[in-house]
């Protein structure tokens, strides 16, 4: 019986170990399925939608190649590549019905589509705005992945974004595409089925030396057993040799061998055992495989509430954008290139740094302006909006460097293929704090520049502060303005101007006067229904002789005008880009000045 147990659990041992083996060899399922097809519209764009990526769960594996001298793919919302694409004709890559095989299916452009030609009939419209066509190195997208005659990109689509394949946006965008994704071909019961039959072997064996031990037991002689008679005693041959059992060296190494086999084999099964693919999962996690995070995470609440207006950004496209910027910014500020400065800066920020590279041009000494630190964010801000501008308020702070202030920049994009351009930077105020603001997934919706919802308009806040910079105490905005902690006031407000009055020479003369500047006033609402406002403001100061002399200007005036004497005078202009937080209507709480930056704008001889 003990053998019968024995040739059994040889025999079950066997079936199970064979049967693990086979799950991860000869049985075991394909690790990936793969798609492709060719596009053969010539069209510059190619776009993959979110639906195709996601015909089989888990990250899809996403390559392109052929035809193009350089290749990219541009991962954005669906909303976002149309919009980039805006009316011209590309290739659509989905599925054939009938075959299941990646299908490729062109969408005609908004000409070809109407029938209309794309030239205008009228000789004396103008002409049309030009917009880049390259789509690398876009804002727009919160990933990209480039290759010279191929491009791959290994990642996570979310429903309601999509990948824009092209080349340059000029020429056709490679004609190879084929997607792949992973495959749960796990073996679960492999591992326990190899790892029981080598149990069961083991018992096996167990039950099979027993059995031996037991036989042999049963041969012995037995004691107190009668005494038969003697048999006589057979003398032994004298040729035949006692065969006794090999206690040598090779009897050991033979033995060895023997024992050797099995154990690297448990050994080799026992170590492939120790894989998570072998072994069943109770946690109720997901295999690494068929993991559907997105990568990189471009999950919003937007995507659970639909009508939740997404982020204008993401924060790791923003912190894209901003070293970007700040690359960019420190070469034209060194360079003094206001050529460069104005691919990404527009409006008082531009016009600031312009006129600083003007002066530092004849007077090197000038201080440069703030230097914009690459990061960290500390806060982003993007809008809450799925149009166009789009407004991004977003502070850094380069911790590990103490010479660089904390600044808050406020970033606008007019269009899809337009970059974000720096419109305001400014220095925090070394007290500044910043209220409540929506997190970064959602984003906060922009202030109407009229909205009463606010302890001032928005439009109103630049002339109010304006207003007190001339009449301090006596304006009618005065309440309104936290005015005791603010300390641009103290550089720019009343009794600044009258210190400087009271300083020039009996020969001359200063007037002062100040308006609201071009930029544009922007507003962010902050969690408590008020809003952070960036306005512009620009003072003037004219100084003229008072005797039929003259006045020479100084430093900066007389590096920007060029005019070492003047018989007229001198006026010259300074650029204000102030940050305010503005309370909501009815509270008690008075507007903050939060962070500025000033500097000459310009400089000339009074006409």
């Amino acid at each position: 019986m003990r053998f019968v147990l024995a040739i059994v659990a040889f025999f079950v041992a066997a079936v199970m170990i064979a049967f693990g083996i086979a799950q991860r060899t000869v049985l075991l399922a394909p690790d990936s399925v793969s798609m492709a097809t060719t596009v053969s519209g010539g069209d510059a764009y190619v776009v993959i939608g979110s639906k195709t990526l996601a015909l089989h769960p888990g990250l899809q594996k996403v390559q392109v190649s052929g035809g193009a001298k350089t290749s990219m793919i541009a991962l954005g919302r669906e909303a976002d590549v149309a919009a980039w694409i805006e009316g011209e004709p590309y290739s659509s890559i989905g599925v054939d019905k009938k075959s299941g095989d990646l299908a490729s299916t062109r969408v005609a452009s908004t000409s070809e589509a109407t029938g209309e030609s794309p030239a205008s009939d009228d000789a004396t419209a103008a002409p049309a705005v030009v917009e880049p066509t390259n789509p690398l190195g876009s804002d727009l997208w919160l990933d990209e992945f480039t290759g010279t005659t191929s491009a791959s990109a290994e990642l996570s689509v979310p429903s309601g974004y999509s990948l824009l394949v092209a080349s340059d946006g000029k020429n056709p965008a490679p004609t190879r595409v084929s997607i792949t994704w992973p495959l749960d071909n796990s073996t679960p019961w492999a591992g326990p089925l190899i790892v029981g039959g080598l149990l069961v072997l083991l018992l096996g064996f167990a039950s099979y030396l027993w059995a031996i031990w037991h036989m042999r037991r049963k041969r012995r002689p037995r004691r107190n057993m009668p005494k038969g008679p003697r048999m006589p005693r057979i003398p032994r041959p004298k040729t035949i040799k006692e065969i006794t059992p090999s206690t040598g060296r090779r009897a050991i190494g033979k033995s060895s061998r023997v024992v050797a086999v099995p154990i690297v084999l448990v050994g080799a099964l026992a170590l492939s055992g120790c894989s998570s693919d072998f072994w069943p999962s109770f946690d109720g996690a997901s295999s690494p495989t068929a993991s559907t995070t997105p990568t990189p995470a471009v999950t919003t609440d937007a995507q659970a509430d639909p009508d939740l207006k997404p982020p204008a950004v993401t924060v790791p496209q923003l912190e894209r954008i901003i070293r970007k910027i700040a690359v960019l910014t420190g070469e034209a500020d060194k360079a003094l290139d206001s050529t460069k400065l104005a691919t990404r800066f527009a409006g008082p920020a531009l016009a600031l740094r312009e006129a600083n590279y003007k002066v530092r041009t004849t007077l090197p000494d000038y201080a440069a302006p703030d230097a914009i630190p690459a990061g960290p964010v500390e806060l982003a801000v993007p809008q809450q909006t799925d149009a166009w501008p789009r407004v991004v308020m977003t502070v850094l702070q380069n911790k590990d460097d103490p010479t660089t202030k904390p600044t808050a920049l406020v970033l606008e994009q007019e269009s899809p293929r337009a970059n974000y351009f720096v419109r305001y930077a400014v220095s925090l105020a070394a007290d500044a704090v910043i209220p409540g603001m929506a997190p970064a997934r959602i984003g906060s919706p922009v202030v109407a520049p009229d909205s009463e919802f606010t302890l001032l308009p928005p439009n109103k806040v630049a002339p109010a502060y304006a207003d007190i910079m001339m009449k301090g105490d006596a304006s009618e905005w005065f309440k309104y303005f936290d005015t005791a902690t603010d300390p641009f006031l103290k550089q720019v407000g009343v009794d600044s101007k009258n210190n400087r009055r009271a300083n020039l020479p009996a020969t001359a003369s200063i007037d002062f006067s100040n308006a609201v500047g071009s930029g544009r006033t922007l507003a962010l609402a902050t969690n408590d229904s008020g809003a952070i406002v960036t306005v512009n403001i620009n003072e003037t100061e004219t100084v003229k002789p008072t005797d039929g002399g003259t006045v020479s200007p100084q430093n900066a005036a007389k590096a920007y005008s060029g005019v070492e004497n003047s018989a007229k005078g001198i006026t010259q202009t300074f650029g204000d880009q102030v940050l305010f937080y503005v309370p909501p209507a009815g509270s008690k709480d008075t507007i903050r000045m939060l962070g500025f930056a000033q500097g000459i704008i310009s400089a000339s001889e009074v006409p």
